[in-house]
């Protein structure tokens, strides 16, 4: 393991290399590049942030110059494909024990390229204690920020970037942890800080909100108060920080072992049975430590640890439920100090907040309610850049994610589960918004199964991408034929994504609400983070290749039938077109075995009518009606999918008079079509119809990107210009094709127009679960209530 750096006593960077279970260099990632930096230091966490630019390689596709070799055109590829390097923005934030904090800023100095920067930005107490100390080793200006901005900052970030960011804590759930769905419009709010005592703040806009109450009943006072009841030993003048936070763990861990009703006096002690009369329940706390005042006897530290933490979380959950009321809110996020991660905190104060609101006030929880106020001082500091014009998103093959803390979980076990926390954010090239077309956005959830509360399913889709690890492997290795260290590389990649696979199996809540969707999604940032921008890439070259010389045919052949012969054919043609997915074992399988099996083989697999979910009748009827003004489609695969399935259906539509916005990935993810290789295919496929030529001319058909690389579909996190053009052209259809986009997610997607949804099932498993069978079809057409 490297060395951390020097320290001054000569001791800190021995424990650091010692305690922790990544390499340095594995922590400060590419701080080489790192360009701004900013720092939280609280009485014994320390949080730092920086900003880098990361280099990776990214394939990109360029029409061939045909120019004198029309003879040779239809012998080679459609396109050609370069590996190029790219520079993109990242964010870092790194938590630590304030144990490490001087063999840290020791690491970062040795190893700190960029000499540009001049100042570090800091907040919390510890600014102004550590001030000394970060200019001596960095060589850095510190300028403190006012600690309630940062963490409004840092809240307004992780909520409008982090879709998973929230959740709420149900103690008799499995697991605990009850993720919400945010979306962009997040105002307004309550903040409730909960440090040594408690700051309640109204959160009205990014850059308005006001400090409305607060109590000096806090943490402080369950630390020093539980100290005294518990006779636990008050701490040396100087303890070493890391003591600091397991005494404090100690106390709650007191309290998860203890009985409150032995210390409290309850409301049946009061009544007796005549509590009933009242409407009350027995078990309600009358009197917090009431029973100390008459019993005669000795009271165990347990109970009464436990009855404070009751009494101090009631006081905080009845002032911030008063505050919610008076303002008219219903959001109340808790953060600070005394939450951090705790269960039997997050217990209490979530009973307290539904008792005193009636169940009409929400206590939510934060991901990484630790980083807010490092977020937030970073985002001051880089104010003149404008970080919160862009959109970010989680980098799930560089963050640690949410980790389990058991009650009965003790400090020293607690301290060993992790000694340092990552969090990646990477910048996206442009914002992401919701689609105007939804129903309801604050109500919208993308996917359709939640394997948080599946158990089964979970099981079988963790076993799942695990047997397929071996096939990735593979594939990502071939597509680098020329490279010495693809192999090494790719082994790497299988170890990341094979320990993120283990720790969801433990932690299935880690990195929010788990689905089929958060598992390719972490499947494709590994594989990026090892350099393998794209391995299908050469596999979708040769297929739309081949499609390409097949298009005339098949749309002569569509041509030839009767009208509604035609709209069944297009349809089958488009079902069929989406059994070639390599993402699907079932296919790949057959794909790898088979090179004739085509276009033809595929129909002659799909279920045959009526199908598993079967309007086709409704939209043949609707078919019959005057045309659409403009529809909006979801692309899936490349090849014969986008080519002989999606193509034909778009040139029936415009034949109609409808215009079409084709939306496909910005980015790559296993053989799904990316934006810039439509824009080819569609090209090649002007140069072969005049009803595609005439419609890219005229800007009836329109290509955009929609902002992911992801083989399923979020629709409130789509492209900017994406959203804008569907309300430009006023769509009213969407089609959205595919397993990944129409059944992971989607399916039950509540939208204001008409909408498609088509896909075929080429998963035994869930083929049986949703009552079918492979290659059973999904044709489902709705139609908004008026």
């Amino acid at each position: 393991m490297a060395e951390c750096g020097a320290s001054g006593s000569g001791s800190s960077g021995d424990s650091l290399d010692k305690s922790i279970t990544l390499p340095p260099d594995e922590i400060f990632r590419n701080l080489e590049n790192a360009k701004r930096f900013a720092i939280d230091i609280g009485g014994s966490l320390t949080k730092l942030a920086y900003y880098s630019t990361v280099q990776h390689k990214v394939a990109k596709v360029r029409s061939f110059d045909h120019s004198g070799k029309d003879t040779e055109r239809e012998h080679e590829p459609p396109y050609e494909i370069s590996v190029q390097e790219e520079i993109t923005a990242r964010l870092h934030f790194i938590k630590f024990e304030n144990t490490y904090i001087e063999a840290c800023l020791d690491f970062i100095k040795d190893h700190l390229v960029n000499t540009e920067t001049k100042v570090i930005q800091a907040t919390g107490g510890g600014a102004y204690k550590f001030k000394d100390l970060i200019e001596e080793k960095l060589r850095l200006k510190v300028d403190k920020e006012d600690v309630m901005t940062c963490l409004i900052k840092g809240c307004n970030f992780v909520l409008k970037n982090i879709p998973h960011e929230a959740f709420v804590y149900q103690k008799d759930s499995d697991p605990e942890f009850r993720f919400q769905t945010n979306h962009p419009h997040i105002f307004p709010y309550l903040l409730v800080n909960i440090g040594s005592g408690v700051s309640i703040v109204k959160v009205e806009t990014e850059d308005r909100f006001e400090w409305v109450g607060g109590s000096s009943i806090g943490g402080g006072t369950f630390w020093g108060l539980g100290a005294l009841l518990t006779k636990t030993k008050l701490l040396a003048p100087h303890p070493p920080p890391r003591r600091v936070l397991q005494k404090f763990d100690e106390l709650l861990h007191l309290a998860s072992r203890g009985q409150h009703s032995n210390v409290d006096m309850l409301v049946r002690d009061v009544y007796g049975g005549a509590h009933q009369t009242l409407g009350l329940s027995g078990n309600l706390i009358a009197s917090s430590f009431g029973k100390s005042a008459t019993a005669d006897q000795e009271f165990s530290k347990e109970d009464m640890a436990k009855s404070l933490l009751h009494m101090i979380s009631n006081d905080i959950g009845q002032l911030a439920c008063l505050h919610a009321r008076l303002h008219s809110l219903d959001r109340v996020y808790f953060g600070g100090f005394f939450i951090r991660g705790h269960p039997v905190t997050m217990r209490t104060i979530t009973y307290s907040i539904n008792f005193f609101s009636k169940g009409e006030v929400q206590a939510l929880f934060l991901r990484h309610e630790g980083y807010l106020g490092a977020i937030g001082a970073f985002l001051k500091g880089a104010e003149q850049d404008n970080p919160n014009q862009y959109s970010w998103g989680e980098n799930y093959a560089g963050s640690s994610g949410l980790m389990s803390a058991s009650p009965e979980l003790g400090p020293a076990q607690r301290a060993r589960s992790g000694t340092f926390d990552l969090l990646e954010m990477d910048r996206l090239e442009r914002p992401l918004v919701d689609l105007p077309l939804l129903l309801d956005p604050p109500s919208y959830v993308p996917d359709t199964v939640d394997l948080t509360d599946d158990a089964l399913a979970r099981k079988y889709w963790l076993t799942c991408f695990e047997e397929a690890l071996d096939g990735v492997v593979k594939r990502a290795v071939a597509s680098q034929p020329d490279s010495v260290d693809a192999a090494e590389r790719a082994e790497k990649f299988r170890q990341k994504y094979w320990n993120k696979l283990q720790t969801l199996r433990q932690q299935p809540f880690a990195y929010g609400t788990l689905t089929v969707r958060s598992l390719l999604d972490t499947r494709e940032h590994c594989l990026n983070e090892f350099n393998f921008p794209d391995p299908y890439s050469k596999v979708k070259q040769r297929e739309n290749g081949v499609a390409l010389r097949c298009f005339p045919g098949v749309v002569r052949s569509l041509d030839a039938l009767g009208w509604e012969e035609r709209q069944l054919a297009l349809v089958k043609g488009l079902l069929a077109g989406n059994v070639f997915d390599w993402g699907a074992k079932a296919v790949s399988a057959v794909l790898e075995s088979d090179p004739y099996f085509g276009f033809e083989e595929a129909k002659r697999k799909l279920q045959e009518r009526p199908w598993l979910v079967d309007s086709y009748s409704e939209w043949l009827q609707r078919l019959k009606g005057p045309p659409h003004k403009c529809a909006l489609i979801f692309a899936d695969n490349s090849g014969i999918d986008i080519i002989l399935g999606v193509f034909p259906f778009v040139r029936e539509l415009l034949l109609r008079g409808t215009e079409v916005i084709l939306a496909c990935n910005s980015g790559p993810a296993l053989n799904d079509v990316t934006h810039s290789e439509s824009l080819i295919v569609a090209e090649r496929i002007a140069g072969m119809d005049p009803v595609v030529h005439s419609a890219l001319q005229e800007e009836r058909l329109l290509l955009v990107q929609t902002g992911s690389s992801s083989p399923c579909l979020d629709l409130s996190r789509l492209d900017k210009g994406l959203a804008a053009l569907v309300r430009e052209r006023g769509a009213d259809l969407v089609v959205i094709e595919g397993m990944g986009r129409a059944v992971h997610t989607n399916y039950h997607a509540a939208l204001r127009c008409e909408s498609l949804k088509l896909a075929v099932i080429k998963n035994a498993w869930l083929a049986e679960r949703l009552g079918g069978r492979l290659f059973s079809v999904i044709f489902k057409y709705e139609v908004p209530a008026e």
